[in-house]
């Protein structure tokens, strides 16, 4: 596709849509013809832009003679036409300041979707860690009643979670406290997945030498230890959208935020980047979901020990700073790893 847009044509889609990012209004010949090093006349911008309009790339608004970019343009425009620089050091320290290590892994989600949003001007969605790469660093058992035990999990994001078990059989304080020692002795820096799976594993493969505690053991690990990924995310910022949009595609924008109380659609694009390298942009229709043609969405994962645990990203319209809003995300997933990965 790059070989049938010859340089002059280039530099005047390039020109386009950076005056369109700018001023949000469509870009007429005269316009480009003046604001253009290339001493070309607006008649032969007329040339070249019906030229990029038969291929796709631009469009005419039906209110006026110029021409704004399509979705086709916009991604013409980000793999060919722009330079992403990455961020200054002020920028990268101060992202580091709202993304503290001791600050647990909700905390930590939280705090970069604000970043996102409040740099960028637009909404900022990070998806929470899968829960199975959370790893354990204590567990307690405590005995209510009857068979009902209390289970108290110290992860290693700094949250305490409590969840309530129901057993077979009535266990002791003692035998309670001997299968929580046996875990933490044993298990404390693995994750959730490691834990079950080599407990049931193990107990299972010799269940005629297992006493009392093992069977306890196995009980509790079979509930407790689920590996189940937290189907969800945070955003923050939803009303920058309102102020960004134009006055017609405001009904458009009530509609994606009904997306965002449903959450679906948008968590299940999120998920289908997590096993991406680097930036992602789904620029309008190319996410798949008609509430989204008028947007553009930029994720990054983020990483923890070396495997991608989450992604994060930035909503906003088509018409936004590509040059800026790429690296934003891109060092805000770094630098979100990396906070994770030192707060274990």
């Amino acid at each position: 596709m790059k070989a049938e847009i010859n340089e002059k044509a280039q530099y005047l889609l390039k020109t386009l849509v950076e005056h369109y990012i700018e001023s949000g209004n469509p870009v007429g010949s005269k316009t480009l013809s003046d604001c253009s090093e290339l001493s070309v006349s607006p008649a032969t911008v007329r040339y070249i832009m019906a030229g990029l309009e038969e291929l796709g790339f631009v469009e005419s608004p039906h209110t006026s003679a110029g021409r704004i970019p399509t979705g086709q343009g916009y991604r013409f425009f980000v793999d060919s036409l722009i330079t992403v620089e990455p961020l200054a050091t002020l920028d990268i320290v101060n992202l580091t300041k709202n993304l503290d290590p001791d600050m647990s892994a909700h905390q930590l989600v939280e705090s970069a979707s604000e970043i996102l949003s409040e740099i960028t001007h637009m909404a900022g969605l990070v998806t929470l860690p899968k829960r199975d790469q959370t790893q354990l660093r204590h567990v307690e058992f405590l005995r209510l009643n009857d068979n009902r035990v209390l289970v108290i999990l110290v992860l290693d994001d700094h949250e305490v979670k409590n969840r309530v078990i129901y057993t077979k059989e009535a266990y002791s304080e003692q035998q309670l406290k001997d299968a929580a020692n046996f875990i933490n002795q044993n298990f404390m820096g693995h994750t959730f997945s490691v834990i079950r799976s080599k407990l049931i594993n193990l107990m299972r493969n010799d269940q005629e030498n297992m006493n009392s505690l093992m069977h306890a053991i196995l009980e509790f690990a079979e509930q407790v230890f689920v590996t189940k990924h937290e189907a969800d995310f945070v955003v923050a910022g939803q009303e920058n959208l309102i102020e960004l949009a134009e006055e017609q595609a405001l009904d458009d924008i009530r509609e994606l935020f009904r997306a965002f109380s449903l959450k679906g659609d948008i968590l299940h694009l999120l998920d289908k980047c997590i096993d991406t390298h680097g930036v992602k942009l789904f620029i309008g229709a190319e996410s798949g979901y008609q509430l989204l043609d008028e947007c553009t969405l930029v994720t990054a994962p983020y990483q923890v020990d070396g495997e991608r645990i989450g992604v994060l990203g930035v909503l906003g319209p088509t018409r936004m700073a590509y040059d800026r809003v790429i690296p934003i995300v891109d060092a805000t997933a770094r630098l979100l790893g990396a906070a994770m990965d030192s707060g274990r």
